[in-house]
C-alpha cells in the first residue's frame, strides 16, 4: 500500500503474507499497526465494586523484539515495546497480526535487497491460488492444502479399522457409500474455484474423479499417479512435479525441485557445497550458481559465516552471478535443509 526505502505499508491476504511478514518483521525494526491497550485511568471505584478499565483502540508502534509464527495457524505475533502511542509508551505489547491487517513496517535505514526480493515473491504468489490435493487410497482419503509457500495436512477420511480384510467394510456397496460422502464433504470444504488433483497409487483415484464429475462438479480436476499415498505421495508430487504447469512457478515447487538436486548431486559427490567452510571456497571461487537457505537463517542475528551474518555474506552472491533463494521450512524439503544446517549450494561445477 506504500513503499518508501525505510517504511512500508502491507495489507496481509493470505496464510502466506503471515509467512512473509513473520521475516521482515525481525528485532531492529519497528512495526505499527491498530492495536488495544487497557486505559488504567479508567479503572477504579464504581458504586463500591472495583472499576475495570477501558480497553482503547488507537494506532500502536512498537521496537520489535520477537515474533512468533506457526505455519497455517492464521495469526502472527509480534512483541516488542511501545515506541508510539497514546499511553503506555516504554511498556510490552504484543501485536496479534490476521489476514486483513494493516500493517506499517520502519527501518533505520533502508531494507536490505533480500527483504525486497521476499515482498516481491510474495506480490506474485498473491496471484496464485491453493491448490487442493486428495491423497487417494481404497479406504482412506488425506486432503492436502498446497500453497505458494507450504504443505499443509486437512482432514483425513478412513474406512480403516478393526476386524478381517474382506468384511464388510470392504464391499462394494460400503466403499461407494464412503465415496459419495466424501465428494459431499470436499464439495462442502472447498471453495468452488479450488483446483483439485486426485493422487495415489492404484485405480481409487480414477473411480473417485469419475464420481466427483458424475456429482455435477465443475471445478478443475486431474487425476494424477504417484507411487505412494499420504504425504509421502504429496511430497513425490512436488518433488517430481506431477502436476505440470499448474504449479510449476510456486516457490514449494521450485525449492523443492532445487533441493532434490541438492540431494542428488551429495549422493553422488557433485557439484555442491554445504557447510561455512566449503560454503566460502565456493563463494572466493566464484562457483556457486544457485544458493538455498531457510528464511529464518539468512536473518538470524546470532548465526554467522566467516565472521560475518548471513545476511552480509549473500551480498556478495550478485557480484558472481549467482541467484538466492529464501527457503521455507514449512514443507517436507525445507525441514531437511534445515537438516543440513540451513544452507546448501549448487555449484557451476565440482570443487
Amino acid at each position: 500500500m506504500k513503499r518508501e526505502p525505510a517504511v512500508w505499508r502491507l495489507r496481509v491476504e493470505s496464510d502466506d503474507d503471515l509467512w512473509t511478514l513473520s521475516h521482515l518483521a525481525r528485532p531492529g525494526l519497528q512495526l505499527g499497526m491498530l492495536g488495544e491497550r487497557r486505559d488504567q485511568t479508567t479503572s477504579g471505584e464504581e458504586g463500591g465494586r472495583a472499576k475495570v478499565a477501558e480497553r482503547k483502540k488507537m494506532w500502536i508502534r512498537l521496537n520489535i523484539e520477537s515474533t512468533e509464527y506457526q505455519p497455517f495457524s492464521e495469526l502472527l505475533r509480534i512483541h516488542g515495546i511501545i515506541d508510539e502511542a497514546k499511553f503506555d509508551v516504554g511498556l510490552h505489547h504484543t501485536h496479534v497480526v490476521e489476514v486483513r491487517d494493516d500493517v506499517e513496517i520502519t527501518a533505520a535505514t533502508a531494507f536490505t535487497t533480500a527483504d525486497y526480493d521476499l515482498l516481491r515473491e510474495s506480490e506474485k504468489a498473491a496471484q496464485q491460488v491453493s491448490v487442493a490435493l486428495a491423497m487417494v487410497e481404497t479406504d482412506e482419503i488425506v486432503l492436502f492444502y498446497i500453497t505458494p509457500r507450504g504443505l499443509k495436512e486437512g482432514a483425513t477420511w478412513t474406512m480403516r479399522g478393526g476386524g478381517k480384510r474382506g468384511d464388510i467394510k470392504q464391499s462394494s456397496g460400503v466403499t461407494a457409500t464412503f465415496r459419495s460422502n466424501i465428494i459431499k464433504a470436499v464439495k462442502a470444504t472447498l471453495d468452488e474455484t479450488t483446483p483439485l488433483l486426485l493422487c495415489g497409487p492404484g485405480h481409487a483415484r480414477e473411480t473417485l474423479l469419475k464420481e466427483f464429475q458424475s456429482s455435477g462438479e465443475v471445478r478443475f480436476m486431474k487425476s494424477i499417479a504417484t507411487s505412494m499415498a499420504g504425504r509421502a505421495g504429496a511430497n513425490e508430487l512436488l518433488r517430481e512435479g506431477l502436476a505440470g504447469d499448474l504449479l510449476s512457478e510456486y516457490a514449494i515447487t521450485k525449492e523443492t525441485t532445487l533441493l532434490e538436486e541438492a540431494w542428488k548431486r551429495l549422493s553422488t559427490n557433485g557439484a555442491v557445497a554445504y557447510g561455512p567452510k566449503d560454503l566460502m571456497r565456493a563463494m572466493e571461487e566464484g562457483a556457486i550458481e544457485t544458493f538455498l537457505i531457510t528464511a529464518e537463517l539468512l536473518r538470524s542475528t546470532e548465526a554467522s559465516i566467516g565472521g560475518m551474518q548471513w545476511s552480509t555474506w549473500v551480498n556478495g552472491l550478485s557480484s558472481i552471478g549467482a541467484d538466492l533463494i529464501q527457503c521455507s521450512s514449512d514443507h517436507d524439503a525445507g525441514q531437511q535443509l534445515i537438516g543440513m544446517g540451513g544452507a546448501i549450494a549448487l555449484l557451476r561445477y565440482t570443487m
